[in-house]
């Protein structure tokens, strides 16, 4: 049995810089950085959880398990390419997925706010019913809440996931190491700005559609192929930056990429353009980075390309011990900078 932790009442993160927390701390900036490592995860103590991973690896009978979940606050709840059921299944699949697992199982939870038309309750659920079934999942649990009018939002959804990891590769940030490549499945940025024009309807010249999709397909075939898979992380809340600088800091490594690498629509780049965003934080909900060892990358590469939702794999850059924790870009005159994490969102409540 495990020894109960003496309990403090001092607060671990610098209170005249974060006396509470503030919309936009919701995902991949600064505080919510601090708010895991320094109060979530000394606090909730686990190997599990000390891997930094997209979910738990767990052992039962034999068989190896990845376990995850997530809670979803998108607004608005329909966008084009998708709504919040829809992101719900494929957001929690997806985390399975970059943990090398076969996702299998999973369970909702929806917190729904009295006044809630039971028309788009209705497409919400059969959203998630026909996600489940393309992405070869089932729900087998779940709980419903009701709270008072003006107290939710309409719906938020929490799902929970169980995948099947049949296979010996060790797939997490610990196993990234010197001279790794680092490859991006597709485009960046395409789900944040989908969602903000829908928010905001900025009217832009072309529709953008979310780049939501389900990454197990892909994945399971790079698995298949016995392509060696030191890492992988889906680029959501924080965007690209975000999710590589959580990984260099986990792993203790330098990642360098180069800008002229970087896959962004010419749309999107237009669109960031006019809002004052950086694509490299700008999240999307259907690509991840992976890294692999150099004789793996041209098979990575083909595999992934022949997967349309992938958006067509890039090799961005590489991995070396020249320093730890840090992610440099290689800009295109050829002079690198240091990416920071954000100090909040860009775009708060993109999913």
């Amino acid at each position: 049995m495990k020894e109960a932790k003496p309990s403090s009442s001092q607060c671990p993160l610098p209170l005249n810089e974060y006396p509470s927390i503030q919309m936009g701390h919701g995902g991949g900036g600064r505080l919510m950085h601090q708010l895991i490592s320094k109060v979530l995860r000394p606090a909730l103590s686990d190997p599990s959880l000390d891997r930094l991973h997209d979910g738990a690896e767990l052992s039962a009978g034999g068989a190896r398990l990845a376990f995850t979940t997530d809670s979803f606050v998108v607004q608005p709840r329909f966008f084009p390419g998708g709504d919040i059921g829809r992101l719900a299944v494929f957001g929690t699949v997806n985390d399975l997925a970059m943990c090398g697992a076969r996702p299998c199982w999973l369970s909702a939870g929806l917190i729904l706010e009295e006044g809630l038309s039971m028309e788009e309750l209705w497409r919400i659920v059969h959203s998630m019913e026909q996600a489940a079934s393309e992405a070869s999942v089932s729900f087998v649990t779940g709980d419903t809440k009701v709270v008072d009018r003006g107290k939710g939002d309409g719906i938020f959804i929490n799902t929970a996931g169980i995948g099947l990891i049949e296979h010996d590769q060790r797939i997490e940030p610990s196993s990234i190491g010197d001279g790794d490549v680092c490859i991006v499945s597709g485009d960046i940025g395409r789900h944040g700005i989908a969602i903000m024009n829908a928010r905001a309807s900025l009217e832009l010249e072309s529709q953008i559609e979310s780049d939501l999709a389900s990454l197990a397909a892909p994945v399971l075939d790079l698995l298949k192929a016995d392509v060696k898979i030191h890492c992988m992380r889906d680029l959501t809340r924080g965007g690209l930056g975000s999710a590589l600088i959580e990984l260099a800091e986990a792993a203790g490594v330098h990642i360098h990429i180069r800008e002229s690498a970087l896959p962004v629509r010419e749309d999107v780049r237009a669109a960031c353009e006019i809002l004052g965003l950086d694509p490299v934080y700008v999240a999307n909900e259907g690509c991840f980075v992976l890294f692999v060892p150099p004789q793996d990358v041209d098979r990575a590469l083909e595999i992934l390309g022949a997967w349309p939702a992938t958006g067509g794999p890039v090799v961005l850059g590489e991995v070396d011990l020249r320093t730890s924790g840090v992610v440099t870009i290689e800009s295109r005159l050829g002079i690198d900078r240091r990416l920071d994490m954000l100090s909040g969102d860009q775009l708060p409540r993109i999913c």
